[in-house]
């Protein structure tokens, strides 16, 4: 078994129908450049009525249709935002409470103590994070993970890593193994993913990996780490 193999996007997500919200960081094959994305998937009406909007270099879920929300407390949130010299990536409203958090001095970890998996039994969906931290023309990454120790969600198990970007490597977690009901529970560790040179590339292999059905919006952002310069991709399947 090669425990440090690397996956492409297609072999990680063709196959698997509903691997719910994930992001990826990692570093492009040239070296030259830091990667996220973050995508969601939903099968209720509820859950697909979203689209990605950018406002001012942040990223919002916001309704598409704001006469269909029933209940927006754990679909609308800002799903990436900057501090500093750090970018905030998660899957819901923790966002808010990582980025508090380093303005009060806090670490990332430190931040996410506060918090647990969402609320929404027998799911329990998992809280997942990442931030990349910049400095001297490089940067390093983290990712979290929130997660229910047992089926009644009785209590929370946190898991935080720690990484050095290696060139062409990304890692990539998500909040669901796949489709089920209950819905099961990411496991393990971030998956290696395969990340691509060209930002438009990396944009359209992830699109298309994720299930048809169940596909809402993927961002991905491209930052260059000797100039800064930032380029993104946002893909909404409600136009």
């Amino acid at each position: 078994m090669d425990i440090y193999s690397i996956q492409t996007p297609e072999q990680l997500l063709e196959n698997n129908t509903y691997p719910g919200r994930g992001i990826v960081i990692g570093q492009t094959p040239d070296g030259k450049k830091a990667m996220t994305a973050y995508f969601i998937m939903g099968r209720s009406e509820n859950s697909r009525n979203r689209v990605f909007v950018e406002k001012d270099g942040e990223v919002f879920t916001e309704p598409f249709d704001a006469s269909k929300v029933q209940d927006p407390s754990l679909i609308i949130y800002a799903a990436l935002r900057c501090y500093k010299n750090n970018l905030v990536v998660t899957n819901g409203n923790q966002t808010d409470t990582v980025v508090e958090g380093l303005k009060n001095g806090e670490t990332f970890t430190k931040a996410l103590e506060s918090r647990e998996f969402e609320p929404d039994g027998p799911n329990w969906t998992p809280r997942i994070s990442g931030m990349l931290t910049f400095s001297d023309g490089g940067f390093t990454y983290q990712m979290s993970i929130l997660k229910s120790a047992d089926a009644e969600g009785t209590a929370c198990n946190r898991f935080t890593y720690h990484y050095a970007p290696l060139s062409g490597l990304g890692h990539f977690i998500h909040t669901y193994v796949c489709d089920g009901n209950p819905i099961p529970t990411f496991q393990g560790e971030p998956e290696r993913m395969a990340v691509c040179d060209d930002i438009d590339e990396m944009t359209d292999r992830l699109w298309k990996s994720l299930n048809e059905s169940n596909k809402i919006s993927l961002y991905v952002r491209y930052i260059d780490l000797k100039t800064g310069e930032v380029e993104n991709r946002l893909v909404n399947k409600n136009q």
